[in-house]
């Protein structure tokens, strides 16, 4: 009995410090990821660079991170998420030296910056692997947890921009460096691979013909797409529509931003207990008409408060999508958990792209916010005729509160 106890508690705070060392590894990803963003008004004045390319710089991580989310993912499911972990925070150390070194210009920028994009494929490492350590009936706390990295937004958006200032941009790109070898070793000491199944994982895409998969990634565009999308283009759009200095700009984002990871967690917990379909059906709601009302582009108090209501629930949306998929996709949760995660990361590419492109050839950002009002509406719709219905997104929409 002893030794049971004993395994017991040993199984328990493997669970606890790789859940830990998760949430490292996807916070340094994060922080590097929207490093682009953060310093997005230095590196485009130094650039020159016009509104539409300015949008497409600071979207490049976000895109090259997306795609690489299904080929991480299907090597984490083979080789374990603890080696590829360590692989792909080395390999970070590369484009964070060349722009350290380079002279900004649009071509380095956007080499530059799909090389940093990769690390935005930290979604498919620490999530699968922080999953597997957890029951069904706590994914949406796990999932939620591990995930909550992307609070790295905040710390990148309220120390970057005063970094940039007081040592330069280049010199802002080191420290990260150093922050970049601590956390390495960190998730080496921390993280371990829960004990395998006997059920092996394919070797194979997931496909896109599963209908429950498209719409996860549909869902997710909307929720993680809307989530990162603003916190990388909010310094860029404060500037522009509001005249902020880069420091102000990047207190106010890293405040919002805050408010979406710290309700990303909470989004799973609340799912866990009324089901992440239901949740979700819910939050697209007030996500759609949140950005209506931006669309107006209101005095800045206003468009803050509308803002902060925009990344809560998009950060709540963001846990409740994850509450679903280890429910569904078990055996595969690796490449489907990339696979989502990449199409929600697209997402987050169209979302600055869209408003640069609007801002510079209608002289307003109204028209970009529109069209994600009418996303986010549109995927309300959607789900609430999936839920109406008898299929798998009913049961989740009905599951049973855990106790």
């Amino acid at each position: 009995m002893n030794s049971d106890h004993n395994e017991t508690n040993k199984t328990r705070w493997q669970r606890r410090l790789t859940l830990l060392g998760c949430f490292l590894h996807f916070d340094l990803s994060f922080m590097l990821w929207v490093l682009f963003g953060a310093l997005g008004i230095p590196l485009s004045e130094a650039a020159g660079l016009s509104q539409s390319e300015k949008g497409l710089v600071v979207a490049t991580p976000i895109l090259a991170g997306s795609l690489l989310r299904v080929p991480i993912g299907m090597l984490v499911d083979r080789f374990g998420g603890k080696r590829i972990g360590m692989l792909h925070l080395a390999f970070l150390f590369i484009p964070l030296g060349l722009a350290s070194q380079i002279k900004p210009t649009l071509p380095s920028l956007l080499a530059i910056g799909a090389m940093l994009g990769a690390a935005g494929a930290s979604f498919s490492i620490a999530l699968p692997l922080a999953s597997r350590w957890f029951p069904p009936d706590r994914q949406g706390l796990a999932m939620g947890v591990a995930a909550a990295g992307n609070s790295g937004t905040v710390i990148t958006n309220l120390v970057a921009p005063r970094l940039a200032i007081a040592i330069g941009v280049g010199a802002t790109f080191g420290i990260a460096m150093g922050a970049l070898a601590i956390v390495l070793i960190a998730f080496t000491l921390l993280a371990r691979e829960a004990p395998r199944t006997t059920q092996a994982p394919r070797r194979t895409l997931p496909s896109l013909r599963d209908p429950d998969l498209r719409w996860m990634c549909l869902f997710y565009a909307i929720t993680f797409g809307g989530y990162v999308g603003l916190a990388s283009f909010l310094p860029l759009f404060l500037r522009d529509r509001y005249s902020l200095t880069p420091i102000t700009a990047g207190y106010i984002t890293a405040s919002l931003s805050f408010l979406g990871s710290v309700s990303r967690p909470i989004g799973g917990i609340i799912s866990d207990r009324l089901g992440g379909s239901r949740v979700l059906a819910f939050l697209l709601i007030p996500i759609a008409i949140a950005y209506g009302l931006e669309s107006q582009q209101p005095p800045l108090e206003t468009m803050v408060g509308l803002l902060g209501v925009s990344m809560l629930c998009l950060g709540l949306g963001n846990g409740a999508v994850f509450q679903i998929v280890p429910q569904r996709f078990q055996r595969d949760i690796g490449a489907v958990t990339g696979m989502i995660g990449a199409i929600g990361g697209i997402g987050g590419f169209i979302l600055p792209t869209l408003l640069g492109s609007v801002r510079q050839y209608t002289g307003s950002f109204s028209n970009g916010f529109v069209v994600l009002a009418l996303l986010a509406a549109s995927g309300a719709t959607c789900l609430r005729i999936l839920i109406s219905g008898r299929g798998r997104w009913r049961e989740t929409a009905l599951a049973e509160p855990q106790s």
